[in-house]
């Protein structure tokens, strides 16, 4: 943990989900974390986009 706190080193996709069920938080959260830092708008506006591409991907079907 305390190399990637130094930025030493860079967790897997693997890791990243071992330190998410540790944490008790979506993977999402983390990465939106990292995306938008503390602004919620920037959250906010990160998790629209992340909607209308999985709407995109998905041909408007099973996103809202």
């Amino acid at each position: 943990m305390s190399l990637l706190e130094r930025n030493l080193k860079r967790p897997t996709l693997h890791k990243l989900s071992e330190l998410c069920e540790v944490m008790d938080v979506h993977p999402l959260t983390l990465l939106t974390l990292a995306y938008a830092g503390d602004s919620t708008r920037k959250a906010d506006a990160l998790l629209a986009q992340v909607r209308r591409e999985l709407a995109a991907l998905l041909g408007g079907h099973g996103a809202p």
